[in-house]
């Protein structure tokens, strides 16, 4: 390796090559960039092997697919049954099917309302020709749609007062255009309506919604916050720094670490959604510590009277080795996210350690390099300096020592007894901000209409067309007379509830023939008269398998948490096990339960991640300490403040979902680099300058002291910035970071130096 005295030397030499050789690299690195895209399908947050995903994509295999649009009508008036919301609904309804990809539309209108014309069975549009219909006929229907099974609770509200239209649609996989077509295609529809019929409002909802929340969020916080988090840093910067020069140079800094990263992520072919876009608002933020540290010390020696080259040597040669520590130590962090359950998340660590790499060699290479040619002018030292501040402070240390190890031990044990108090939920439409349309929409649904989560059950069968099976059925009816028995659920959609209205249809529509067909002959019968009576693109293989050997029930669930959801689907699988055949043994899925269990996955294997992550780090730290007590010691500062901060959100937010669970081990490599330079400094100290632990304090506070206070605030900064994010991942990400940042330099300032005086004592 070699010493840093001839890398500055050799750096300083070369520095017009150097910044010559640098801009070639990133163009070169960064013209990547233009091979990114967003990727909107919400299944890129599971790996190709999710069991839970492959159950749920079995069941799109089997039955109409689930992807949709809800558009939910909700007439000022507070009336669906009137001829002008009627005619809006029919008029929506029509229009829907010309939407891109669209397969199957369902509304109140075109619901096939079936019934008795002798001994004919007799399938049509619950309402047509609105226009024609007299009052008593509008309310005739009125009382037919909220008598209906299949409506009530589903498409259309207990008091008739919103109605709700799904079109369903096919999107081909990896068309990157598809999702964009679809959501404005549905936009310009709804706006369409709403001018057509000012009575009406229209919420969109359905899972193509989500799909595009995620990825215009994504985008958005990237075109929105990145100038503001740019702006912040550099000002704190300018404000610490308080020379252009220095700015500048940060600033180049940290584009080339952003540029060189996502330009490299688009050379290797990876697509953002809405975890890993945020990438650039992490390297933005991270990127400028090391900056921070070589240009404190750069000035430091200027404005102790050294020649500027003399003063950029000295601060290569101290800080290099410090500097490649922590670069190492935070890189091991982010490719810890490489145990995530969550694609999305490995990419977010993969690129974001790319774009830290980066900042390693633009600060260590370029940064000193900038500096030599430009022209720098650093305020003389005055009366009350940092330096001299920092003595001060660290004098104030040493004498309270006894104090300060026993309160910020306390404050941390008190602390970290709240982290129990986090448990791990997650809701995936809480992760958007009350702030946004899609949230709005969707809180709006969930009030009026009941329902936005689903859980599905595909039933299996003895054999082919065994669903017509008089048992099968009877199990069936059980089973779904149970889930509606449940106070999270809303609505049950199975196929019982069109069985018992074709028996009561082919008997005559008498009252006492709403139930199951006696026997297997007459269900079959039942079901093949029907399926021949209805229209292109209203088949019942939303229900039924095509050989009829599994039918499909659907569970509406009001606003739960990923908790409540798996609780009811654990109850449900213990039903089935309890009073249905193994044919019938079935696993709910549906996005949410699949996000439901992805969360837990996901939290068990960053666990994992977070243990690989502080042996390899504290192995690293003991090998470049030389010294396995001071490795070990490096835990205390590192832990301690992680501990405190998730002890402060136990008791804050007390939920732990897949927006929080990866902040660990990217905050845990970012406490390591305050510890790396307090350490070197202080061993320096104390090996190199034969101070004794009291006088190497003073000298590490004097020489980095400075720097790790503002390194951190621009940190701080930075990460503050993404609470204001409408992206809940973004939000907690920089809420939790920010919290720990905070307690790192806190412990880093007073507990570490007494910890070192314990256990470093002069014998």
């Amino acid at each position: 390796m070699i010493a840093p005295e001839r890398l500055a030397h050799y750096i300083l030499k070369w520095r017009w090559a150097i910044l010559l050789a640098t801009l070639l690299l990133v163009g070169v690195a960064a013209s990547g960039a233009r091979f990114l895209t967003f990727s909107d399908n919400y299944r890129d947050y599971f790996s190709p092997d999710n069991p839970d995903l492959a159950a749920y994509e079995a069941l799109q295999n089997i039955y109409t697919k689930t992807d949709s649009v809800l558009f939910l009508v909700a007439p000022k008036d507070g009336q669906v049954f009137t001829r002008r919301t009627l005619d809006t609904v029919i008029h929506l309804t029509q229009a829907a099917w010309k939407m891109p990809y669209a397969i199957r539309v369902d509304s109140v209108t075109n619901f096939q309302h079936t019934r008795a014309d002798g001994d004919d069975l007799v399938v049509s549009d619950l309402v047509e020709n609105v226009a024609a219909l007299s009052d008593a006929e509008i309310a005739e229907r009125k009382a037919i749609a909220l008598g209906e099974p299949l409506l009530r609770n589903s498409l259309l509200s207990p008091r008739a007062h919103v109605t709700g239209i799904n079109v369903t649609v096919s999107m081909p996989e990896g068309n990157a255009t598809a999702l964009p077509e679809v959501i404005a295609a549905a936009r310009r529809l709804s706006a369409a309506v709403r001018a057509r019929d000012p009575n009406v409002d229209i919420h969109l909802g359905g899972m193509v919604t989500v799909n595009a929340a995620f990825m215009e969020h994504a985008e958005g916080d990237v075109k929105k916050l990145m100038p503001i988090v740019f702006g912040v840093m550099l000002l704190v910067t300018a404000l610490t720094l308080r020379s252009f020069s220095g700015t500048l140079a940060t600033l180049l800094v940290i584009a080339f670490s952003v540029a060189s990263a996502m330009g490299i992520a688009g050379w290797l072919g990876v697509h953002l959604n809405g975890a890993s876009a945020s990438a650039p608002l992490v390297i933005l933020t991270l990127a400028v510590a090391d900056s921070i540290h070589l240009l404190v010390a750069i000035f430091h020696g200027l404005r102790a009277g050294r020649p500027k080259r003399a003063a950029i040597s000295e601060a290569i040669e101290t800080n290099v080795g410090a500097i490649f520590l922590t670069t190492l130590d935070t890189v091991i962090g982010f490719l810890m996210f490489n145990f995530s359950e969550v694609p999305p998340y490995r990419d977010l660590g993969n690129i974001v350690a790319l774009g830290i790499a980066g900042a390693f060699l633009f600060s260590i290479f370029f940064l000193p390099a900038l500096m030599a040619v430009l022209p720098l002018r650093p305020r003389p030292a005055a009366d009350g300096s940092h330096d001299a501040r920092m003595i001060q402070f660290a004098d104030w240390v040493i004498r309270h020592r006894r104090r300060l190890t026993w309160g910020v031990s306390l404050v941390a044990v008190g602390l970290m007894t709240a982290i129990p108090r986090n448990t791990f939920d997650d809701d995936f439409f809480k992760y958007f901000d009350k702030s946004t349309t899609f949230r709005q929409d969707i809180d709006f649904i969930t009030d009026h209409l009941g329902a936005v989560y689903q859980l599905d059950y595909s039933l299996g069968s003895e054999s082919e067309g065994g669903i017509t099976d008089p048992a099968y059925l009877a199990r069936l009816d059980a089973f779904a007379n149970w889930y509606r028995s449940q106070p999270e659920v809303t609505h049950v959609t199975s196929l019982i509830d069109v069985m018992k209205r074709l028996n009561q249809n082919l008997h005559g529509d008498e009252k006492a023939a709403y139930r199951l067909p006696a026997t297997r002959e007459e269900a079959a019968q039942y079901l093949l008269l029907f399926e021949m009576s209805l229209p292109f693109g209203q088949d019942l293989n939303a229900l039924i398998s095509v050989d009829k050997s599994a039918s499909r029930l659907v569970a509406l669930l009001r606003n739960v948490s990923s908790n409540e959801a798996s609780a009811l689907d654990a109850r449900a699988q213990q039903w089935l096990r309890d009073h249905a055949p193994a044919t019938m043994q079935a696993r709910g899925t549906g996005p949410t339960i699949i996000f439901a269990e992805i969360g837990r996955r996901n939290t068990r294997s960053m666990i994992v991640g977070d243990i690989v992550g502080v042996v390899l780090i504290s192995g690293v730290m003991m090998v470049a300490l030389r010294s396995v007590k001071f490795g070990l010691l490096t835990l205390a500062p590192n832990l301690v403040p992680l501990g405190m901060s998730l002890g402060i959100w136990g008791l804050w937010v007390g939920r732990v979902g897949m927006d929080v669970g990866p902040v660990t081990a990217m905050t845990f490599g970012l406490l390591v680099d305050d510890t790396v330079h307090n350490m070197t400094k202080y061993l320096h100290a104390r090996r190199k300058l034969g101070m004794v632990p009291e006088a190497a304090i003073r000298y590490t506070f004097s020489t980095v002291g400075w720097a790790m206070g503002v390194a951190s605030l621009i940190l701080v900064a930075g990460f503050l910035v993404l609470t204001f994010s409408a992206f809940q991942f973004n939000v907690s990400m920089g809420q939790l970071a920010a919290i720990t940042i905070v307690l790192a330099l806190v412990t880093e300032y007073l507990l570490l130096p007494p910890l070192l005086m314990v256990v470093d004592k002069e014998p």
